[in-house]
């Protein structure tokens, strides 16, 4: 499996650095294509699906003529125009951005400081949240079946034969802090002690000593590919719409807090443990 949106990020690099190599402007290149400078400028942000027809143009007016480049790069080319299953669906925005991220990713880092993340929610759970919150679920059409539909969608995806590994730490608010009703919420934490080998789950207790008293300021999540030269991911949660960053310099701060986060928090067995615990008081 591949991500659409990631090959299109990775296709946004290549044509920018043959653009910048043969020493076109984009105006120039649009006047060598015909196509427009506009439409040149957004396919090398990535914003929008390429046409294949297109980027043969640039291919040609750049003179990529090495064989193996050029398959290459129609290849990264024919995977960023494709559609995922959460294309055409009733899939809300934000949950189809994070579908296409999953998919051809070979390890998904997650930290939640809010609620418990999607991948992880039963579907009662889900459908809970989906009818109590008004303002992250606001952003796009969404229901509580097609949310709930969505998330078992991408709930597949991290279940599938040869799907990525995920490592999630939970900040211990996520555990505590009534977020549905009390019979719900037990179950959703039993939930959480009864993960697949592929998933490794850590609590980051309240009073934890960080490193640099270094405080996590949002959740995020960071994403990696099989194919080196796919850039990583990181995805910054808000409350209305979710940050992507690619740069290096972006990425950094955010690999540095991981480390910093899981090396504070509980062991895999003794956040089961402390789960469990909880989920007994609830309920």
């Amino acid at each position: 499996m591949i991500s659409p949106y990631v090959r299109r990020l990775r296709l946004a690099r290549e044509l920018i650095a043959l653009r910048e190599s043969a020493k076109f402007t984009h105006a120039r290149l649009a006047k060598a294509t015909g196509e427009s400078a506009a439409k040149i400028s957004r396919l090398e942000n990535g914003h929008i699906r390429p046409r294949l027809d297109d980027v043969l143009k640039i291919l040609d007016a750049l003179g990529v003529t090495d064989g193996e480049q050029w398959t290459r790069l129609v290849t990264i080319a024919r995977e960023a125009a494709e559609r995922g299953w959460w294309d055409g669906s009733d899939i809300d925005n934000r949950q189809a951005l994070y579908a296409d991220l999953e998919a051809g990713a070979a390890t998904i880092r997650e930290y939640q400081q809010t609620i418990v993340p999607g991948l992880l929610q039963t579907e009662e759970f889900t459908r809970t949240i989906a009818v109590t919150d008004d303002l992250t679920l606001g952003t796009a059409p969404a229901t509580p079946d097609s949310v709930s539909r969505a998330r078992a969608g991408r709930q597949r995806m991290l279940r599938r034969p040869g799907g990525p590994s995920y490592e999630v730490i939970l900040d211990e608010v996520v555990v505590r802090r009534p977020t549905a009703p009390a019979q719900v919420r037990a179950a959703q934490l039993r939930r959480l002690t009864e993960l697949g080998a592929s998933t490794t789950l850590q609590v980051l207790p309240v009073d934890a000593e960080i490193e640099a008293h270094t405080v996590p300021r949002s959740p995020f999540s960071l994403y990696t590919y099989r194919d080196a030269n796919d850039p990583v991911i990181a995805a910054v949660d808000t409350v209305t719409s979710d940050l992507v960053l690619t740069a290096e310099n972006q990425i950094d701060p955010y690999e540095t807090l991981w480390a910093r986060l899981r090396e504070a928090a509980l062991s895999p067995t003794d956040s089961a443990a402390f789960i469990a615990k909880v989920a007994d008081e609830i309920n």
